[in-house]
């Protein structure tokens, strides 16, 4: 089948000397030949389950929009891959065609997140959930096998235990030969006590502050050489539970989602336990990034162990308060200047346990150095193309500390905000051309940051590829 070249993607394709990594597009799996093996796993009942799921939708239509509300039910995705664009549906279904266009797209190497399988890491059915995860995976192994030097799709990783999380990644990178893993950073749990109403349910987020230990699950990581890499929706909690529209409940969801699971990696101390790991947080920019790495900051400085007993109760001058209260307070206050003690109470307790005022503490932190170190080494951001905000992690004058963010390009292609694939690159290339990013910076952005999340977990990530001799370069410091 002859392609229609794009003129932009081949001009920008001339004017770089690095490959382009797409690190996180989507492929849309072929459903019924995850049924049958589905079928094969875990038998014919097992399946109808998975048929109830993919006719969702329906379902929920059936029920009253004033029944949704206590049901916890949302506006969840509808339309969502490509249709009129018929080429574009086809390639993200179909590995050989996807193989055979990646160099009309501009793109080298990418790693394929799941669409459906999504569902997985989300599926409170213990039955199904993890019978579906192995048919999924089995799926991606089967069906680009003979692709991988430039397609990599990415194992889906149910995290509702840890003891499954671990099953499932030992069977999909030890047996399956998968090398990535796409993880849920936040599960949707039922709230003690009320088991039995649908929306009544909290978020844990698997680290700090977690029911769980999932410490098991992190060293398995690092043993297998797998970068953590989370993909999960913020749909459906917090804000984003409109019953009756998706745009709402879908702005700024996986960002939501990215932040509570950055933010608990950080401070469940995970990433100072387990020095070997990568993570990346996908689909939700890296503004957001930026905004927490500086909130975090603002608060060690003024919050540390050290700096938190600015605001000991003990170190209080009473007599001083109360001489001061005496000259300037209204006669109101004057006149109950004997219930001093109840007015210093609120946010002033000096019985509070002395034992946990240093918040940073779990996260093992003793520096704002501490700090940067891990989001300038540990952690990235996927970002998509057309995101105007990506500039922000190359602009070291407007993050703290000179500190430069690890964006990572990913088209998010076979999903509905990607029209026509070919546009991915240069949609990211008009921040280069309106002079927010060097040639440097979308080397980085488009290559090498992907290169050192996945190769930074395990060395030999990108062996057998058609970027191996490029990504030992840049292992080794050559592109620095």
């Amino acid at each position: 089948m002859h392609f229609v070249r794009s003129d932009k993607v081949d001009k920008i394709r001339q004017q770089l000397d690095h490959p382009v990594i797409d690190g996180d597009g989507h492929l849309i799996e072929y459903t019924p030949v995850v049924r049958d093996f589905l079928v094969e796993l875990a038998g014919e009942d097992i399946a109808k389950s998975f048929d109830t799921l993919q006719h969702g939708g329906a379902l929920a239509r059936q029920v009253p929009l004033d029944a949704k509300r206590g049901l916890g039910m949302t506006r969840f995705a509808w339309w969502g891959v490509p249709t009129r664009n018929t080429l574009d549906r086809a390639t993200a279904m179909m590995p050989k065609l996807m193989y055979d266009r990646m160099d009309e797209l501009g793109l080298d190497y990418a790693l394929l997140f799941p669409t459906y399988g999504l569902t997985v890491t989300a599926l409170p059915d213990d039955e199904l959930r993890p019978a579906l995860a192995r048919a999924y995976n089995r799926y991606y192994a089967e069906c680009y096998d003979g692709y991988r030097d430039r397609l990599e799709p990415v194992a889906a990783i149910p995290c509702f235990t840890p003891e499954e999380a671990i099953a499932e990644l030992d069977h999909a990178v030890g047996e399956l030969g998968l090398k990535s893993a796409m993880f849920s950073g936040v599960i949707s749990r039922k709230m003690p006590g009320a088991e039995e109403v649908r929306g009544a349910t909290w978020m844990d987020t698997l680290c700090h502050d977690s029911d769980l230990d999932y410490d098991p699950l992190w060293k398995r990581c690092e043993e297998l050489g797998v970068a953590v890499t989370f993909h999960a929706s913020g749909q459906g909690w917090g804000t984003r539970m409109s019953r009756t529209n998706y745009v709402y409940n879908h702005i700024g969801n996986f960002a939501v989602a990215g932040e509570a699971a950055c933010r608990s990696i950080f401070f469940g101390g995970v990433a100072q336990r387990f020095p070997k790991l990568r993570f990346g947080f996908l689909e939700g920019g890296v503004a957001w990034a930026a905004n927490l790495f500086s909130d975090i900051l603002g608060h060690f400085e003024k919050r540390n162990h050290e700096t938190i007993t600015h605001y000991d109760p003990e170190e209080l001058d009473r007599g001083l308060l109360l001489q001061l209260l005496m000259e300037h307070a209204p006669e109101p206050i004057r006149g109950a200047l004997d219930r001093l003690d109840e007015a210093l109470l609120m946010l002033s307790d000096p019985d509070e346990d002395r034992d946990t005022i240093d918040e940073f503490a779990e996260a093992g932190i003793e520096s704002k150095a501490d700090i940067q170190s891990l989001f300038e080494q540990r952690f990235y951001f996927g970002c998509e193309a057309d995101d105007p905000m990506n500039a922000i992690a190359f602009d070291r004058g407007k993050i703290p500390m000179n500190a430069r963010l690890n964006a990572i390009f990913a088209s998010d292609i076979g999903h509905w905000d990607v029209p026509d694939f070919r546009e991915v690159l240069p949609e990211a290339w008009e921040l280069v051309e309106d002079g927010h990013l060097d040639k440097a910076d979308f080397r980085g952005f488009t290559c090498d940051n992907a290169i050192r999340l996945f190769a930074g977990s395990r060395s030999d990530f990108f062996e057998g590829t058609v970027i191996e001799d490029y990504s030992k370069a840049v292992q080794a410091g050559a592109n620095d």
